[in-house]
């Protein structure tokens, strides 16, 4: 199969082009910079440039492809660019160019759409209320293909996909804000979970839904269902020797900058459908023994986060 991928040379792009490679696709990525091209000639794929905003090279090179993934999303973009937006505009022009043709295409979306503080299924419609639920119409843009004649599916992803490839996801920020501010930090008790999945499983997790996902399906990226967040800072607090300490809410925004609207979430997530009907079984390290690694501590190195204003009054332990 002729696979086309935007965010092909991104963090989990990165191990999704061997992993479809391996089984024997062909690959093309879309590449917005010289880098990128790079990275990705590197490891066998084609080369499309252009940015998630092209639309016509989207809708082009979609429908000489045999199946899509698309992965890009604009993390972090500028204050007057509208990320959700610009990824909606993406998946109908991708939808555009594979109506009708019965191909593949698996958008991705988050395990905080779902709504809050129960073990969130497959079958839970995004709750338009949770902490991601700007990424909800695009999503639901994505399963709507279906309608279409696309076999389209969605991957929700965990909010840590985690492993040596992750440098700019929420473990390397929260390793940033704790080295910046001296201390460790999870907000309140820090009972409220987190569920992870290791970047390599995820990328399998992919291929997966491509090969044989049915139409209009959504999928679950989680292999740890919930892991405590105060467990996290623990780990974090350990390996860089620094107290750990408890931030009262009111007080999350100041320490956390723009990642305060995750680390509050208590976002328990169930992927037991994920693994019955696709046949998954993440097979790498859980979140917990992998942060417990060298890697998130030794190969920090240009990473850069916000700096988050200094918390004083906090609770430590």
């Amino acid at each position: 199969m002729r696979v086309f991928i935007t965010g092909a040379s991104g963090h989990i792009g990165s191990a999704l082009v061997p992993e479809l490679r391996a089984a024997g696709h062909e690959v093309v990525g879309l590449a917005r910079s010289d880098a990128s091209a790079e990275a990705l000639r590197e490891a066998g794929a084609e080369i499309r440039r252009g940015t998630l905003d092209d639309v016509d090279v989207l809708r082009d090179t979609a429908a000489e492809a045999d199946g899509v993934i698309h992965l890009a999303y604009l993390h972090h973009a500028p204050a007057h660019v509208d990320a959700a937006a610009v990824d909606l505009v993406a998946i109908n022009a991708i939808g555009d160019a594979l109506a009708g043709s019965g191909k593949p295409f698996v958008g991705t979306s988050g395990t905080l759409v779902l709504p809050p503080g129960r073990p969130g299924t497959e079958r839970d419609a995004p709750d338009p209320a949770a902490p991601a639920a700007r990424r909800v119409p695009a999503e639901e843009a994505a399963v709507a293909l279906a309608r279409r004649g696309v076999r389209s599916s969605v991957v929700r992803l965990a909010p840590t996909v985690h492993s040596s490839l992750d440098h700019h996801g929420f473990v390397p920020t929260l390793i940033g804000i704790a080295r910046r501010t001296g201390v460790s930090a999870f907000v309140g008790d820090g009972t409220n979970r987190w569920p992870a999945v290791h970047t390599k499983d995820a990328a399998r997790l992919y291929r997966l839904a491509l090969e044989t996902a049915s139409t209009g399906a959504r999928w679950h990226g989680a292999a740890d269902e919930g892991v405590p967040f105060r467990d996290i800072a623990e780990v974090i607090g350990h390996r860089l020797s620094l107290p750990v300490v408890s931030v009262p809410p009111e007080q999350a925004a100041d320490h956390f900058g723009w990642l305060s609207f995750a680390v509050t979430a208590d976002n328990p997530t169930s992927s037991s459908l994920t693994r019955r009907l696709l046949k998954w079984r993440p097979e790498h390290p859980a979140l917990l023994a992998d942060l417990d690694e060298d890697h998130y501590f030794t190969s920090f190195g240009g990473h850069r986060v916000p700096s988050p204003n200094r918390v004083s009054g906090l609770s430590g332990r």
